[in-house]
């Protein structure tokens, strides 16, 4: 029986929405997020009913239209053309999974009942949710700032019985889905499209998304290093824990004993070395892989915030009879968040690289570029060319976007985040390094071959030939294009359980 996951006030955190996701449960929305939602709309509905004052986003303009008043009956109208005119996304699509998860968080933070919508237009996104009734939503149009603006208009677009939506990959218009689910289009009420735009949604689904697969790379980036560690025949000290306990940051310390768990019980490891130390990307593993770590743990309580936040406006405080005008949505907290976990993701990817270098460089009486006769191969010479120009273009996807703004609806708008273009650069930055980390593995999987007949840990070797039975050992240059995706799909596709993940 498929579980359910009931919106509420309980915190929602990024195991949560992983197991959701993972194991396609169901949402719903708790008996107390039901009150709490009525009892909003029922106050605003209230507190508007032939009342002439100005109201932001209810019963006025929006922006820098914020001193136009707006007669009752252009209420309904308001809000629908709020969603319509907003809608002005473009560029590449989002990915359908981080729509799923922007769907989830607009319905957590409306739960909240500060947002003074109707229960049927909440009740409705999660119907798309559980339907995988996904919009049609582009990267580009947000400037963090009032919101998401462009990319939730486009989120709410299928409400209205317009827009396109995925029914599995294929693009449909919205009103056939809804005719299909004999689902009738919402009439947007006061200040409903206000809330349905104005929110953090977009950066925070990137943001949850990007943790997910931080963590994932975090962990990949640590195996993989000691796989390469085994194959440069590395000198084990820098693991001790001694050094890390006189400097004690949390995720050196952690890394530390991750790499130890990995070796133990290496024969290659642990065998007398005539070297003293080895290079920086080697001895300080623990150091820098640690730093992101760190960083990764920061960003997650950042946006374990945000996601368990009401970012709409106004919000709506029935019980202390007050509509308060403020700025929740503007995303300078994900901004810096999301550019410090791009710069901290890149940095696994440029000390990954390095050690490739150190692999192909012919030292440590491994051949040059990791091939029995080279010369006639060039063996593994091209694969670093790939991570290194790989490499160079996260350093510029890693120019922070916080640092930049651009004044907007005539000057009202005069600071804003750019959080929404540092949320897809970082995604963009994961891309690479999971493909830096793959071109990695597949020269330390190599270089470990020369070590021969000495054994690595026992859990190192199951994880070395799990990879071989994808990708084998080259004797002779080949297409290695294709051992590079090969490699690629082996991590994507490796299961790993959350207390891995987020120990």
């Amino acid at each position: 029986m498929q579980e359910t996951h009931y919106i509420s006030s309980a915190v929602l955190d990024l195991q949560t929405i992983k197991e959701i996701l993972e194991q396609n449960k169901k949402i719903a929305l708790s008996d107390d997020a039901v009150i709490r939602i009525n009892k909003s709309k029922r106050y605003l509905d209230a507190k508007i009913k032939d009342n002439k004052t100005p109201i932001y986003g209810i019963n006025t303009g929006f922006g820098s239209l914020c001193d136009v008043k707006i007669s009752t009956e252009n209420l309904s109208q308001l809000q629908e053309n709020l969603v319509l005119s907003h809608a002005c996304g473009t560029g590449d699509k989002v990915p359908k999974i981080i729509v799923k998860i922007m769907l989830m968080l607009k319905i957590q933070s409306l739960s909240y009942g500060y947002s003074g919508v109707q229960l049927q237009t909440v009740s409705r996104l999660v119907d798309f949710f559980n339907l995988d009734i996904l919009p049609v939503v582009y990267t580009q149009g947000s400037l963090g700032a009032s919101g998401d603006l462009a990319p939730l208009a486009h989120l709410s677009l299928p409400l209205l019985g317009k827009g396109k939506v995925y029914v599995g990959d294929e693009i449909v218009e919205a009103s056939n889905v809804l005719k299909k689910h004999k689902i009738e289009p919402i009439v947007l009420e006061a200040k409903e499209g206000l809330a349905l735009l104005n929110g953090t949604q977009f950066m925070s689904a990137y943001g949850v998304y990007n943790l997910l697969q931080s963590y994932r790379l975090s962990y990949f980036s640590d195996l993989i290093s000691a796989v390469s560690f085994e194959g440069f025949n590395g000198v084990i000290s820098p693991f001790n824990p001694l050094i890390h306990l006189v400097r004690p940051h949390s995720g050196q310390v952690k890394t530390a004993e991750r790499m130890r768990s990995f070796l133990a019980g290496s024969e290659i490891a642990h065998a007398t070395k005539e070297t003293v130390q080895d290079p920086y990307s080697f001895r300080c593993i623990p150091q820098v892989h640690g730093a992101t770590r760190d960083t990764i743990k920061f960003v997650s309580k950042t946006f374990k915030t945000e996601i368990n936040s009401v970012t709409d406006n106004p919000n709506i405080f029935w019980e202390e009879d007050s509509i308060v005008s403020g700025g929740n949505f503007h995303g300078q907290p994900l901004a810096l968040a999301l550019d410090f976990l791009g710069i901290a993701i890149a940095e696994l990817g440029s000390i990954s690289e390095r050690r490739t270098f150190q692999l192909i460089s012919g030292s440590r009486g491994l051949p040059n570029f990791l091939v029995k006769n080279p010369g006639l191969n060039s063996g593994f010479m091209i694969p670093q060319y790939t991570a290194a120009s790989i490499v160079s273009q996260n350093k510029q996807l890693a120019t922070p976007a916080s640092v930049d703004s651009i004044v907007s609806s005539n000057g009202q708008e005069d600071h804003v985040s750019m959080g929404a273009n540092a949320a897809t650069k970082c995604l963009k930055i994961i891309e690479n390094v999971e493909r830096i980390l793959a071109i990695e593995l597949l020269n330390a999987s190599q270089a470990i071959e020369f070590r021969r007949p000495k054994k690595s840990s026992d859990f190192i070797e199951n994880f070395l030939q799990a990879f071989r039975s994808e990708v084998s050992f080259v004797e002779n240059d080949r297409l290695l294009a294709i051992d590079i995706k090969k490699t690629i799909l082996f991590i994507q596709n490796m299961n790993l359980e959350a207390s891995l993940l987020f120990e």
